[in-house]
């Protein structure tokens, strides 16, 4: 990677992190201009910086206005980096439900997630915040979704990831719909235990992972 890539992608960082939601567009620009790749200027840069903010929020350092704020810096970042991604046909039409489970209202994860998904090309369907289980599957059903995300921060609300997993078992849609859980108490081993497909760490892998997966179903 040259110097003055990496230089851009950190200033991007920066710029999300601190708050710069004027500045970020122009560093934006500058990084587009020099022809580097969109998409690693959102994953390596604007996502970073909104997850150090995450992580300033969880040792409340930063509060809500500020967290808007570098959201703010994140979306102006994107709206100038977007345009230049490139199309993917094969994944334009693929339709993904997200949103966070009954009884939590934290979204940051959720955000980034759905930011990554749409800049992989992927039709996203955000339910929001504190979803009940059966808007999941409905929203799902409705949309022809081949992939149903499910966030969470907190240990007392995983119970509603297993529900929705049970639902899709119970109206047999297991096989088209796959679910994608994460979060910070969420495990591989919990995936496992309640029968989801995939357990990602981070934005960045979950796009990773939707990817793979639509591009298997193709080869079958």
């Amino acid at each position: 990677m040259s110097a003055d890539k990496e230089k851009l992608l950190a200033e991007l960082d920066r710029c999300v992190l601190e708050m710069e939601d004027e500045a970020v567009t122009g560093v934006a620009q500058e990084y587009v201009n020099n022809g580097y790749n969109a998409y690693e200027g959102i994953v390596n840069g604007l996502s970073r910086g909104m997850e150090k903010a995450g992580e300033l929020y969880e040792q409340e350092e930063y509060f809500v206005p500020e967290l808007l704020i570098c959201s703010d810096a994140m979306y102006n970042g994107l709206d100038v980096l977007r345009p230049h991604l490139p199309k993917d046909a094969s994944r334009g039409s693929v339709a993904v439900v997200i949103g966070v489970v009954q009884g939590d209202t934290h979204d940051i994860g959720k955000n980034l997630v759905k930011i990554m998904l749409e800049a992989a090309g992927f039709q996203v369907y955000d339910l929001g915040r504190d979803v009940e289980p059966r808007a999941f599957v409905e929203k799902a059903k409705e949309v022809g979704a081949r992939i149903i995300c499910l966030s969470t921060l907190m240990t007392t609300t995983m119970h509603n990831m297993k529900a929705v997993v049970d639902l899709l078992r119970e109206e047999g849609l297991q096989d088209q719909i796959k679910v994608m859980i994460g979060g910070g108490p969420v495990s591989q081993a919990y995936a496992a235990q309640i029968g989801a497909d995939a357990y990602t760490t981070d934005a960045a892998a979950a796009a990773g992972w939707a990817k793979g997966m639509v591009a298997a179903s193709q080869k079958e």
